[in-house]
């Protein structure tokens, strides 16, 4: 007798509510794949009334090779939209391909690694106008607790950040950020620490004056709480200020 195709199936849910608009939202999602034909079918839907599918096959015309077909539609409008994926990815390589109907757009992308170092390019080509919309360079290093990186986007903003851990309590974190021609300036620092193994603070501020808190408590395997708090340091008596809680659970 023939043996079994291996397959498996997941069901995701999640939602979300804006405090501030009363905004509601929700989604839906469904996967199924045989692992042995390297298949795999994603299905979602939103409460947007949007409808999207993914059709995937992984590491079978070459090891590392996956092509795919995303498609989306919206039945009340009847709205559609498709792009064709490929991406091929190794040890020290990873690289991508994608064509957006709508346009249509050519996405392209290819990371190298080398002893710690890696090196990303981005870009976008809009084949109807015959012009390159999207241009981005990346550099990044990694030893050890020291991670650096540096970005530069379309040639007018530059970013960069340095992320250090300084003990298996404390993490910290400089990021900077600039864009010609306004000569717009970001910077903000940031640190975790960890109070025992269950339980952590973080803290973050900008040159804006935003000042962030959060605390999160694993009361269980599996089960994670998350308090969360942004504050306006430069209108601190004015209000609007905004609070999180977030609720994780895995299975």
């Amino acid at each position: 007798m023939p043996q079994a195709l291996s397959s498996y199936h997941e069901f995701n849910t999640s939602g979300s509510t804006n405090t501030d608009t009363g905004k509601a939202g929700g989604s839906l999602e469904t996967k199924y794949k045989m692992k042995d034909l390297g298949l795999s079918l994603n299905q979602k839907w939103n409460t947007d009334n949007m409808l999207t599918t993914e059709v995937s096959v992984e590491d079978q015309l070459a090891q590392g090779l996956k092509l795919a077909l995303d498609t989306s539609v919206v039945p009340n409008t009847g709205k559609r939209s498709g792009k064709l994926k490929t991406g091929y990815k190794r040890d020290l390589v990873n690289v991508s391909c994608d064509i957006d109907f709508e346009g249509p757009v050519v996405h392209s992308a290819a990371v190298l690694g080398y002893e710690g170092w890696l090196v990303g390019y981005q870009m976008a080509f809009d084949t109807a106008k015959s012009k390159l919309v999207q241009n981005n360079f990346a550099l990044g290093y990694k030893a050890g607790d020291f991670q650096l990186h540096t970005d530069v986007n379309d040639g007018a903003e530059f970013g960069g950040s340095v992320y250090q851990k300084v003990s298996d309590q404390l993490e910290t974190a400089v990021t900077l950020a600039w864009t010609s021609g306004s000569n717009n300036t970001c910077f903000g620092v940031a640190a975790k620490y960890q109070l025992d193994k269950d339980a952590s603070v973080s803290a973050k501020v900008n040159n804006a004056s935003l000042i962030g808190v959060g605390y999160t408590q694993s009361l269980r395997p599996g089960v994670k709480l998350t308090l969360s708090a942004l504050i306006d340091g430069k209108n601190f008596s004015t209000g609007g200020h905004k609070v999180g809680l977030g609720f994780e659970l895995e299975a």
